[in-house]
């Protein structure tokens, strides 16, 4: 470690030398994580480019064909590789925060299911570990359920890009593509997680605070009506610990700047402020706090292809008090001064 006096001149609080192997990887894993989030796609552009303008652009030929006659596979099931989500990757990334994935019932694997995730923060750190990786151990906890989590569509156009997030088992947020995956004809056993949230709850993500949109959100509820799953609440406590962005009033010039970018691209433009990889004070690796996913009991919901306004909103009442009852009941578990946190739904 640098003596105190260098460190404090510095103002930079360093990263002991000290610090075990395991923890070291666990470090790397959240870092590749997050650099994939930040810059996945743009360098997997750059790779299709570089590869058309070299020697071998037959084969950027071959994969831009092969990939147009693939482009709807994120809406027809996806396409999983349980060797991808195995990764030792993300079993170090799981451990860093560390991300533990938590059940209250047992799911039957005949059936489908809708898990209504809550919160987005900024990059949903606890549902991604938890559904789009085994790091958290989904498989053990749900024997025969295999798990989706559901992103923009947008992503599954990026060369490259969308052959990993594919293998990872995510699919496209279409209304087309969950009905599918729902859809007890073809599948049993499927969990669909979406962010209900989406990328409007990111901008009010603040460590302490817990702020989601579902009173305007019933599109998720439609859908599980339409196929008949059951909707099942599921809450990351922590998960709006894991960066500090910039202060962001709802009525300042930032958050303005924010939700119309939000509005052009569908994606929240943050900064996620954390840590680095070798100091403690500044960077963009997610700070290591402990990101716990609850997955709340099932709740029953009767098929209905044709719901009317008032069907959907007494399941949408009811599926929002389980939420809350969930987060109330679940929450000295896992945050700290519980008393003076609560559940704010707009």
């Amino acid at each position: 470690m640098l003596p105190r006096k260098i460190s404090d001149l510095l103002g930079v609080e360093w990263a002991p030398l000290d610090i075990p192997m395991s923890r070291r990887l666990q470090t790397l894993g959240a870092t590749a994580w997050i650099c994939l989030a930040l810059f996945g796609e743009a360098l997997a552009i750059y790779l299709f480019i570089k590869l058309v303008y070299s020697d071998y652009w037959w084969l950027a030929i071959l994969y831009g064909y092969w990939m147009l006659n693939d482009i709807e596979i994120c809406n027809k099931g996806g396409r999983t590789f349980e060797f991808a989500r195995n990764w030792s990757w993300w079993r170090y990334f799981c451990d860093y925060f560390p991300i533990t994935l938590v059940k209250t019932a047992d799911l039957d694997p005949s059936k489908n299911y809708l898990f209504a995730c809550y919160p987005h923060g900024i990059f949903s750190s606890g549902a991604y570990g938890s559904f789009a990786t085994n790091g958290a151990n989904f498989p053990k906890l749900f024997p025969g359920m295999s798990a989706h989590l559901i992103v923009l569509g947008g992503h599954f156009l990026v060369p490259f890009f969308r052959d990993l997030i594919l293998a990872l088992g995510l699919c496209s947020s279409s209304q087309e593509s969950i009905l599918y995956l729902l859809d007890p004809k073809r599948y049993q056993g499927n969990c669909v997680a979406i962010m209900v949230g989406g990328a409007a709850e990111a901008l009010d993500s603040h460590p302490g605070k817990y702020k989601i949109i579902l009173s305007r959100r019933k599109g998720f509820i439609r859908v599980a009506m339409k196929s008949g799953a059951s909707l099942v609440p599921v809450f990351s406590f922590g998960e709006t610990d894991v960066f500090r962005p910039i202060d962001n009033p709802e009525n300042g010039i930032l958050r303005r700047i924010q939700e119309k970018v939000r509005v052009w691209t569908g994606i929240s433009p943050m900064f996620p402020l954390g840590r680095g990889v070798f100091q403690y004070s500044f960077g963009v690796v997610p700070i290591r706090t402990p990101v716990t996913t609850v997955v709340g009991e099932p709740m029953e919901v009767k098929k209905n292809l044709e719901p009317t306004s008032e069907e959907i909103d007494a399941v949408h009442a009811e599926f929002s008090k389980r939420l809350t009852e969930l987060f109330e009941r679940e929450k000295s578990k896992y945050l700290k001064n519980h008393e003076g946190i609560h559940l704010v739904i707009t």
